[in-house]
């Protein structure tokens, strides 16, 4: 079987632990080909570091490169849409880092480009994939805790000294950064729902991003999710999924578990070690993403069953909901014609 050829958009710190994680699957299973970035001599050092035989100093290149078969796109939030439109362009798949746009209108624009190029187009939101989240899905379809009334999750990490993560025109703001984990989390226990309703409070930044937010979706039958993020202090990160006859909880880094408690029952579910240091908790669990994408490819899918794009659209929908309410507005929105989509 032919390994799953990966070309590398960006030099940064997402990129550096997508490829360490890359390093724990089977080599015949995935190969890195090339990186680019916008500064050649960062390609170059990245591709010494993680031993990969091309670098190059401009996107386009790589998009241009004929052996590479998906590109991981790693750049700060607002190149997202440009980066993904460029390679679909080239007829190249593409997994986007979260979120997939600055707004929902950017990720109708994303989809609409990868179908009528046919090729396949993901939402990396990594979450979805670990054998953790998979055992979620499991016992929520299998009644494990009875009908899902209350969620709670929660994502707070002092991130305010970070310039990527204030700054306006580099999206900065909480919601994009964090608070995206905790919408997909909803999202993706109450299997795609569309809320009936959006309630969003918070605070913002000098610069005009959100620090701190809350958020409550109510869904139908009278079921809720209450979520918070926050970019000014660290919080216990933790989630639970309350139901008519247990619940579901996630002690810790609830975004990338490896610990379930079931109904009182402890479920461990261990990363491999990883062959070398990364940047961000549990990364090495990018893994189950990047081979979730394979088996994607290899069925010859041009989306994924897991997460889907409508998935995305409805996470990035109710993204521009909540930005909306707490008064967020970056260079890409057009707010008058943001719909107001749960009211």
């Amino acid at each position: 079987m032919v390994a799953t050829r990966w070309g590398i958009c960006s030099a940064g710190k997402i990129a550096h632990d997508f490829l360490a994680a890359l390093k724990t699957l089977p080599p015949e299973d995935h190969q890195v080909v090339a990186i680019a970035s916008r500064d050649l001599s960062r390609a170059e050092e990245y591709a010494k570091t993680h031993g990969i035989p091309k670098a190059y100093g401009s996107y386009a290149e790589l998009a241009e490169d004929p052996d590479v078969e998906i590109v991981h796109i790693g750049v700060l939030n607002p190149y997202h849409l440009p980066s993904s439109l460029l390679f679909i362009q080239a007829g190249k798949n593409v997994l986007c880092e979260k979120p997939m746009g600055m707004n929902a209108a950017e990720v109708k624009t994303m989809v609409k480009a990868a179908q009528e190029k046919n090729v396949f187009f993901m939402e990396g939101f990594w979450s979805r994939f670990f054998p953790a989240a998979e055992r979620i899905r499991s016992l929520l379809s299998q009644g494990s805790i009875g009908d899902v009334m209350v969620l709670h999750a929660e994502f707070g990490s002092p991130q305010l000294s970070i310039p990527r993560c204030v700054e306006k025109e580099l999206g900065g703001g909480g919601l994009l950064d964090i608070g995206c984990y905790c919408i997909q989390f909803a999202c993706m226990v109450f299997n795609g729902e569309k809320p009936e309703s959006i309630l969003a409070s918070g605070f913002l930044h000098d610069t005009g991003v959100d620090k701190t937010v809350s958020i409550i979706l109510n869904y139908s039958r009278h079921r809720q999710a209450v979520l918070t993020c926050t970019m000014t202090a660290k919080m216990p990160n933790r989630a639970s999924i309350n139901g008519t006859k247990g619940m579901i909880e996630i002690p810790s880094t609830f975004w990338c578990p490896t610990e379930l408690v079931v109904n009182g029952q402890r479920e461990s579910f261990p990363l491999p070690p990883s062959p070398m240091p990364v940047h961000f908790s549990n990364s090495i669990g990018l893994r189950y993403e990047a081979e979730h994408v394979r088996q994607c490819l290899l069925q010859g899918l041009k989306e994924s069953p897991v997460l889907t794009h409508a998935d995305s659209a409805l996470i990035n929908s109710i993204l521009d909901d909540v930005r909306r309410q707490v008064g967020v507005l970056y260079a890409q929105d057009d707010m008058e014609h943001i719909p107001n989509s749960f009211v």
